[in-house]
């Protein structure tokens, strides 16, 4: 292992993705959320995935050079047509103007649609609440996970993520969870280690429970709460997709693979001023004192400390110099 700061992650990354076709802004948006994920140790969503962008941006999956389209088809509804480009500076564009539509109307929406994967979907609420906004996120992925009962995938791991703000600039309170039991990443990481998994995060081909990584890939993931999270699954599916204008979890493609056609997903935000409510801060308050009484206990997202520098395995770290150097 080798200790890198943020900053040369953030600095190296955004040359690989330029190396291999990323526009300046684009690059910049997505090394900063890779540098901001892994600062958290969020590894599944951090350098984990750089090899793949280097590799979709020279097939075409994903196209480094678009300038996405930002439309208001209505006063409080904000639309960002990515261009099956990245997520990440096709939300940056979308952003302020539905901050904006938020503050004057008290609630808006912001959809992005034609999206590569966006990953971490707390890091786009996470900027929500940093505003001072309330951020509710939804997106879909590659299918992976069957019915309760069933065996045919037909949702991806689906997350939801809720930020709410402090009211001094910070977050009082974030999480970020796959509807699933464990986000995929978890397995293939997994499998790349040759270690098994709990049993109760997958089934196997035939539906029945597995601690195999490599069956559970071949199989399905098992959604929180059996059809409790399956139905948010579907929520956050419906939402993605229906209100976006990508295509549904079914039809989507291994999300890391070199080759094949863009993501096309979508990713979904209710953006809400808190300040519509006299209560809000007060209840707010009394709720993360109720919570944290007890020693050890928290707000979701509270307690994170991001590390500089962060600990990257050797041979990761001179891959992605590597792909800085093409």
């Amino acid at each position: 292992m080798v200790q890198i700061s943020l900053n040369d992650i953030e600095s190296t990354v955004q040359a690989a993705l330029i190396a291999h076709g990323a526009g300046a802004f684009a690059a910049a948006e997505v090394s900063r959320a890779v540098t901001a994920a892994e600062s958290v140790g969020n590894k599944i969503c951090g350098l984990y995935y750089v090899e793949s962008y280097c590799q979709q941006l020279k097939t075409g999956r994903v196209k480094g050079d678009v300038v996405p389209l930002v439309s208001t088809p209505r006063s409080a509804v904000v639309h960002v047509d990515a261009l099956f480009g990245f997520a990440q500076p096709a939300f940056a564009y979308g952003l302020p103007v539905a901050l904006d539509a938020a503050r004057q109307s008290g609630i808006a929406t912001l959809a992005v649609g034609h999206a590569h994967t966006c990953t971490s979907l707390g890091y786009f609420t996470e900027q929500i609440a940093r505003a001072g906004l309330i951020g509710i996120g939804f997106t879909n992925a590659s299918p992976i996970v069957a019915a309760p009962g069933g065996k045919t995938r037909v949702i991806g791991t689906n997350p939801i993520s809720f930020a709410v703000p402090d009211g001094e600039g910070g977050v009082a309170m974030l999480f970020d969870q796959s509807t699933t039991t464990v986000a995929l990443g978890k397995i293939t990481m997994a499998k790349a280690a040759g270690e098994s998994i709990p049993e109760g995060w997958a089934v196997d081909a035939n539906g029945n429970p597995t601690t195999d990584p490599e069956a559970a890939i071949k199989g399905s993931l098992v959604s929180m709460g059996g059809y409790k999270g399956w139905g948010f699954g579907l929520m956050a599916e419906l939402l993605a997709a229906g209100m976006t204008g990508g295509i549904l979890s079914k039809d989507v493609k291994p999300l890391k693979a070199p080759e094949g056609p863009p993501h096309d997903l979508g990713q979904y935000y209710i953006i809400i001023d808190p300040t519509g409510s006299n209560d809000f801060a007060a209840r707010l308050t009394a709720l993360s004192e109720a919570a944290s009484q007890d020693e050890g206990a928290r707000m979701p997202g509270q307690g994170k400390q991001p590390a500089d520098p962060v600990e990257v395995a050797d041979a990761v770290w001179e891959q992605i110099k590597g792909f800085a150097a093409v």
